[in-house]
């Protein structure tokens, strides 16, 4: 069993580097893993559903933040999907072997140690692998305070999952692990390259446009069915403070970054970006409260949808004038 040491943390794919990476010898933290990867993004995609509803993204795409630190630092990974659950199996029980230990994408859903009330049909969930006894997988689940385990069968389903961002059995691991990173140039390149994707995307669905697009959907809601308008609102806070660490958590997640960055290159415009942050994080904690008080109204009239998209549109004005600051702090 290798000397591997599990550290709960606030998102699963930032958490399994950040430990993944520190396993290896380079010590990051998730905030830092999360920055330098490039994750940081909002996005309204209305012509992808999750359980009929449309996606609300506050990062990047499931791997992103993996193959933004192989663009961004230089580090090496080797990636495997499969066809057969059975391959798969065989796959990670020989990686084992060898004395690896093994990042895979899951369903939350079919993993057999989470509670029932946390599951959820969500195809994105990363973890590490790292040791089987008997026939049981030694797991390091970054949503968990401590080590957990699975016995064949449950991780096989779970890893093979059908439906939306389907995991295929994904595995990866590090091949190359650079021991030192260039901070100097990486954290400005980075942070300028996520304001300008956030302030300047032309697509009106990404970015601070897209929280704007989202606001005016929601005004809308009030001439839509009164039981479709209650769900839209629910999923956006389902989507915002469920999924992952979601909207606000995000947002807390990046202010660290921008904290830690800030004493790295001795820059206080990034601590004072970092408090600003923090603060967007309040905010869409505010918001999602706004619209839980709502639709826990029996009275569907009780539903200020002008007002919920007021209050979007402002969160939307805050978090631009934190990304207008750091285009402006190197």
């Amino acid at each position: 069993m290798p000397d591997f040491k599990h550290t709960h943390a606030a998102h699963c794919e930032s958490g399994v580097m950040s430990s993944m990476l520190r396993h290896h010898g380079l010590n990051l933290s998730e905030a830092m893993v999360f920055g330098l990867s490039g994750a940081m993004v909002f996005a309204y995609l209305p012509f992808i559903k999750m359980g009929g509803m449309p996606l609300i993204a506050y990062r990047m795409m499931p791997k992103a933040i993996i193959k933004g630190l192989q663009k961004n630092i230089g580090l090496q990974m080797a990636m495997q999907t499969f066809s057969k659950p059975q391959e798969g199996t065989k796959a990670l029980d020989a990686l084992l072997a060898e004395g690896k230990i093994v990042g895979a994408q899951t369903s939350v859903f079919w993993l057999p140690y989470f509670p029932d009330e946390m599951r959820f049909h969500f195809n994105a969930h990363n973890l590490i692998i790292y040791a089987k006894e008997d026939q049981n997988y030694k797991i390091s689940d970054p949503v968990f305070e401590y080590p957990v385990e699975s016995d064949v069968k449950g991780l096989e389903k779970a890893r093979f999952a059908k439906g939306i961002m389907a995991p295929k059995g994904l595995l990866y691991y590090p091949e190359f692990v650079p021991q030192q990173v260039d901070f100097e140039t990486v954290i400005p390149k980075n942070i300028a390259k996520t304001a300008k994707t956030m302030l300047k995307t032309p697509v009106p669905i990404v970015g601070i446009k897209g929280i704007r697009y989202l606001a005016k959907h929601i005004r809308k809601l009030g001439n839509k069915d009164r039981r479709y308008a209650k769900l839209f609102l629910g999923h956006i806070v389902r989507m915002q403070e469920e999924i992952g660490t979601g909207g606000a958590g995000f947002r807390y997640v990046y202010a660290s970054y921008l904290d830690e960055a800030s004493v790295i290159l001795k820059n206080d415009k990034l601590f004072e970006a970092s408090k600003m942050m923090t603060e967007v994080g309040d905010e869409w904690r505010d918001f999602a409260l706004m619209i839980a008080k709502a639709i826990r109204s029996k009275k569907d009239e009780d539903i200020d949808y002008d007002a919920l998209a007021d209050k979007l549109n402002a969160v939307a004005a805050s978090e631009a004038e934190v990304y207008e600051r750091l285009l402006k702090a190197f």
